[in-house]
């Protein structure tokens, strides 16, 4: 059998999909087992990783020591969990399985909603997609309220669905950040709050902050992804020197505001 020691992610440490893949590993007790590789996504994709991967250039992807090449987070995900048993992560029985695959079904438009809604350049727009997120943020809570109506998690204990999720509310820091969003004090959104607070607060979820998110996503929120460069500027706020720590918070006023390269502290 594979042991974990001998698999190597390619991955971008801010990104919330190899985040995941990091939750997973630390609620097994084998995050320091894996190899990760950071990739550093404001230069083109090195010839090495892109003839590994066929072309493609989403991150991450798994490594095994005989050089085979697993794509996807939740394929990933899935490979270490089916590897690693022991500590599972992933519900035994069938129905709350079930149940798991539903909720982690939903995140694809929850993510989408949030990358648009932090991109947006239009301030036009903004209510409408504010509106968007938290009818995102509602589908959740009926959700949970219908299968989970207390307790903190899905279940009795963080697990796959929160591991899918987290990463998100805490990129969604920039969403507090940039656009002042917050979820209404109300019963509509009260049990996803819970459940949201309680997976950011998770030990076993503490690969970033909101300061390094805020800090290295603004170029996000002023429409620029994926280590794209923005008219004007000469550096991406993902480059890995000066570090975050050292850089001040970026402008809040995304709509009326270009911060420079010296702003940024880049």
């Amino acid at each position: 059998m594979t042991r974990l020691a001998d698999l190597t992610v390619h991955h971008i440490p801010v990104c919330p999909f190899c985040q995941r893949l990091e939750i997973l590993l630390s609620l097994k007790g084998c995050r320091s087992n894996v190899n990760f590789r950071v990739i550093d996504i404001t230069q083109p994709r090195p010839d090495w990783l892109l003839k590994k991967t066929r072309g493609t250039t989403a991150l991450p992807i798994m490594e095994t020591t005989d050089g085979r090449i697993i794509k996807e987070s939740l394929v990933i995900m899935q490979y270490l969990e089916d590897l690693y048993p022991k500590r599972a992560v992933a519900q035994p029985d069938p129905y709350r399985r079930a149940l798991e695959n539903m909720l982690t079904k939903m995140e694809g438009e929850f993510c989408t909603q949030g990358y648009i809604y932090v991109m947006n350049r239009n301030l036009e727009r903004r209510d409408v997609l504010k509106e968007g997120m938290l009818n995102q943020y509602a589908r959740l809570n009926d959700f949970l309220m219908e299968h989970s109506p207390t307790g903190r998690f899905l279940f009795e204990e963080f697990g796959w669905a929160q591991a899918v999720f987290t990463p998100f509310f805490m990129r969604f820091w920039f969403l507090e950040y940039y656009e002042d969003f917050q979820l209404p004090m109300d019963d509509q959104y009260a049990r996803v709050r819970k459940w949201r607070d309680a997976c950011i607060s998770h030990p076993a979820a503490q690969q970033i902050t909101k300061e390094e998110t805020v800090k290295l996503y603004y170029d996000y929120a002023k429409g620029a992804g994926n280590g794209a460069l923005l008219p004007g500027r000469r550096r991406s706020s993902f480059v890995f020197e000066p570090d975050w720590r050292a850089r001040p918070w970026p402008p809040k006023k995304k709509y009326e505001h270009n911060a420079t390269d010296e702003e940024l502290g880049l």
